[in-house]
């Protein structure tokens, strides 16, 4: 893999901003969306930019994230493509949702340009909240330091810091003190570096070698957050206990960039049953909790997206109750999209595999399957 070497000016805030402004300059981008701080200092909102000097301020580099990328990617292009050149900075996890929302045709991507950056992770937005000025300052030594402790469970965990279907991407491991590759991952990643000059064929060793060390050490993470987070959740009881909080607001479901249904089932008239319903149910059980069917509402949500599902953590940050969703959807999507043989936004080309069919697929679990029931037969007789 070859790229470029942008030097640092002055912080790499300052330095992308600046880069952006040249694209501009140069006619290769018309607009860019990218986070800026909220006029009350304590969030950030995705903008899109027309104006560059509107650029000054902005955050390529938010600490967290209030809204999904893909989301208000989606709310721009749903209705079909934008005719002007517009460059997306977002993070590795909401390029690969706004991928899984192309292929759910819930976006267009015409004429739209990505670039994503190696990402440490974000801060726990109720963290943050909490104190912004300090935690502004946490996560900029976190983020020079590549130091994850502060950040959410999810992104301690995570695997895809960088996205290679991004048409650019910036990588800062590996990289000498003052330097970040530039990478092109597309036709449009090399056109880009072509237009501002630079040379695109520098070898990446260094950064290819950290990024490999790097997964490794989160693939270990992962492997004893899930063995830890399994004791509390497998099982019926146990995961109606870690759910007992739920207040059935579903605000996760809301801020999900891969629900993306009109209206939910769990919010239609389907689902609204009439009196004689609960009472019934409490004849036979002795009570019900009201709201009711917290626990078929996550299953369901699940068995809907966990395909797609990119760990990107704002169901956790948007929980009023602290329940731990992010980490039992990553827990349950690793181990179905490893089954299905699929990564949601590895490939912009890869079919779903819900709305694909193969003849021969998933044998595998036939078998123990036809098993189990021929002795519970036989056991029968």
């Amino acid at each position: 893999m070859r790229g470029s070497v942008l030097p640092i000016e002055n912080n790499l805030e300052e330095t992308i901003l600046n880069f952006i402004k040249e694209a501009f300059d140069k006619k290769c981008i018309e607009a860019v969306i990218l986070p800026k701080r909220i006029p009350s200092g304590d969030s950030f909102a995705y903008l899109l930019i027309k104006d560059k000097s509107i650029l000054e301020g902005a955050s390529p580099f938010p600490p967290v994230i209030p809204v999904q990328g893909a989301k208000a990617i989606s709310s721009l292009t749903r209705q079909g493509s934008v005719k002007k050149k517009i460059l997306a900075i977002m993070h590795p996890c909401e390029i690969r949702a706004t991928i899984e929302l192309f292929k759910l045709k819930q976006t267009t991507l015409n004429n739209l340009i990505f670039m994503s950056y190696d990402c440490p992770g974000v801060l726990p937005l109720s963290d943050y909240l909490e104190n912004p000025d300090e935690n502004d300052q946490t996560f900029l030594a976190a983020q020079q330091k590549w130091d994850s402790k502060d950040m959410r469970p999810v992104c301690k965990i995570c695997t895809e810091f960088s996205a290679p279907a991004s048409d650019l991407h910036i990588g800062q491991l590996g990289t000498d003190e003052g330097k970040i590759f530039l990478i092109p991952n597309s036709s449009v990643g090399k056109e880009f570096l072509n237009a501002f000059g630079l040379n695109s064929d520098v070898p990446l060793d260094e950064w290819e070698a950290e990024v490999e060390k790097l997964k490794k050490e989160r693939e270990n993470n992962k492997k004893d957050a899930q063995e830890k987070l399994k004791t509390k959740v497998e099982g019926p009881e146990n995961l109606l206990e870690t759910l007992s909080s739920c207040i059935t607001c579903h605000n996760c479901m809301r801020v999900c960039p891969v629900c993306y249904c009109r209206q939910c089932y769990f919010d239609s008239d389907a689902f609204k049953f009439p009196p004689d319903n609960f009472i019934s149910k409490s004849e036979k059980k002795g009570s019900i909790r009201l709201p009711s069917d917290t626990l078929i509402f996550h299953l369901g949500r699940m068995s809907h997206m966990i395909h797609s599902c990119v760990s990107c953590g704002t169901c956790e940050d948007a929980c009023p109750m602290d329940i731990p969703i992010a980490q039992i959807f990553n827990l349950v999507a690793d181990k179905t999209q490893q089954v299905l043989d699929y990564k949601p936004g590895r490939n912009i080309e890869e079919p779903l595999p819900t709305v694909t069919y193969q003849e021969e697929e998933l044998q595998e679990f036939e078998k123990p399957y036809s098993e189990t029931y021929i002795k519970v037969e036989e056991t029968n007789v």
